[in-house]
This record gives structure tokens, sequence and C-alpha cells, in this order.
């Protein structure tokens, strides 16, 4: 079963071609420490965002979202702190390419940036396909997503997906 999506928009990235390692700073992107992650996790935008974040919640992107070098260790820190998924306008190839394959889930919503504000209550329903603000009573229909992304975050990446399909095939 798909990964529920429910929960609240932690942070609302407004701005087009964002790059994605700027969540755990440039400096941070070689880091695999996970705790290190969290700590510098969001910083420049919110100092406090790792003690407000909780499991459930999503993040909200722009056009292009993840532009640049496609590095995991922001999307690794967001996962950790409890994010459950990115709803993004649109995404950047590269970087919707690395965080499907690493099962993460991203979901591209024409207009979600002009809906979303920051603790807005959001559901995501996997079979229409449709985003709900439960507080705004808004809902929105985001584009369709492919059928290998959805096995991808189902099995959680593509290891346990090549484990589960290609070796039992064989």
């Amino acid at each position: 079963m798909l990964p529920k999506i429910n929960g609240r928009i932690a942070w609302v990235f407004q701005e087009e071609n964002f790059d994605i390692d700027l969540i755990v700073g440039v400096d941070n992107i070689k880091t695999k420490d996970i705790e290190a992650l969290k700590a510098v996790c969001m910083k420049e935008y919110d100092p406090e965002f790792a003690k407000y974040v909780r499991q459930g919640d999503v993040i909200i992107g722009g056009e292009n979202f993840g532009y640049g070098h496609p590095h995991y260790p922001s999307c690794r820190a967001l996962r950790a702190l409890g994010i459950t998924a990115i709803i993004a306008e649109s995404f950047a190839p590269g970087f919707y390419r690395g965080e499907s394959t690493n099962g993460f889930p991203l979901i591209e919503c024409p207009g979600v940036t002009k809906t979303a504000s920051r603790w807005d209550q959001v559901e995501f329903n996997w079979d229409t396909e449709i985003l709900y603000f439960t507080n705004k009573n808004i809902k929105l229909q985001c584009l369709g997503i492919p059928k290998k992304s959805k096995d991808l975050i189902l099995y959680g990446g593509i290891i346990e997906y090549l484990k589960n399909t290609r070796l039992k095939s064989v």
C-alpha cells in the first residue's frame, strides 16, 4: 500500500529552480551522518524547523524544484525529520529520477504554490491524484504519477523493487 500523505505543510518554496542542496547547505552535501544533517536541515530558512516539523508533514515547491546537481543529503534529512512527500509545481528531471529511485513520493501539482500556506493541512489521494486542503476546503488535481514511480514508492526504493520484481521473475 502506498504511504498515507496526510499532514501539514512544513514549508513552501515559492521560487523557481530551487536548488535542493540549500536545504542542508552546500557545505553539508557530503555529510553522511543523519543526525548532523537533521541538525542543519532548513537552518537558513527557519532555525527552529526541526523543532516544529513532525511525522507526516510535507514540503511544497515551485517550478523545476530540485534544480542543480541531484545530491541526496537534503531529502535524507527531510525524511529523517518526518517529511513524507514533496509536492511541487514541477520537478527538475535529475532530482525526480534520483528521489523517485529512492522511493520518496514526489507529486506534481499545478497551482499548489498559489494555494498553499505554511501549516495548512493537506491530504493526497493516490487513486484520484487529488490534493485536498482540508482547512481551506480546496481540491487541486495533480498530474498523473507514473506507475513505475508508484512502484518504487511502494517498495521503498530501487533495491527492494528489484529484489521483489526482477529477481522473482528469473
